[in-house]
């Protein structure tokens, strides 16, 4: 039985645990080809071995996305290698200081803004001729709660959420007439080791797996997914219109 991803080529970062390894192993199962990118070899090897078991291939790619240029050189070697990317799935994030604002120093403001904000940019530019040189290309990514709820003492995360959001928009509004589709993903409060700093007191028992939330990503890369611009909230398993301020 034919996969739906089948020949696909899948880039996902933050893909050494929680959900960009449970993304990366979804997508693999369904037949793509993963190309994961994460800080963590050790954590790429274990997907690596997950991956393999399932019967799936992956190409592990050790980076950290403030490397700006290490990403143009993953662009050129995907070109070279592949000639087109079909699915991109930004995941990879941090949480940054836990403060108020005026507790927060600027360097760990930036360090926040570079993952979360620059090095997404940066993938955008990159990977964008190659995602036009698939059929379908799909890009996701995952952002939060915060963006829109402005929270309190996570300024820093909040704030590069809310920027990422934007960028995610305006490329959608950018390749609206190409097939290339570009989605916001919400998975909301997760069992991750993120989540579970900034909020040490919660049982994570009570919360969703990133296995469960990397079942409702899936659909999102798929080449008969159409919508472009949205936003998928976990939590209500809605797909929302962003709207204007009445």
């Amino acid at each position: 039985m034919t996969k739906p991803l089948a020949n696909r080529i899948a880039l996902v970062t933050g893909a050494s645990r929680g959900i960009g390894f449970a993304t990366a192993r979804a997508l693999a199962k369904a037949g793509a080809h993963i190309v994961a990118v994460a800080r963590t070899q050790g954590g790429l090897e274990e997907l690596d071995d997950e991956i393999r078991k399932d019967g799936g291939s992956a190409t592990l790619v050790p980076l950290n996305l403030t490397d700006f240029d290490g990403i143009a050189r993953l662009g050129a070697g995907l070109h070279e290698r592949y000639g087109k990317l079909d699915i991109l799935v930004g995941n990879a994030g941090v949480l940054g200081p836990s403060s108020p604002i005026g507790h927060i120093e600027l360097k760990a403001f930036n360090d926040v803004m570079a993952v979360n904000v620059s090095a997404n940019f940066q993938l955008i530019r990159c990977m964008e001729p190659l995602l036009k040189q698939s059929d379908a290309g799909r890009a996701v990514f995952i952002t939060s709660g915060a963006a829109n709820k402005a929270t309190a003492y996570v300024s820093p995360y909040a704030a590069s959420k809310a920027a990422l959001e934007t960028l995610a928009r305006a490329w959608a509004q950018e390749t609206a007439n190409t097939p290339l589709r570009v989605n916001l993903f919400n998975p909301g409060p997760i069992r991750t080791r993120m989540r579970a700093t900034f909020m040490p007191g919660e049982d994570p028992a009570t919360l969703d797996t990133p296995e469960q939330v990397a079942e409702f990503i899936v659909p999102l890369c798929a080449p008969d997914w159409t919508e472009t611009g949205k936003f998928y909230d976990y939590k209500t398993r809605t797909l929302m219109s962003f709207q204007s301020p009445a």
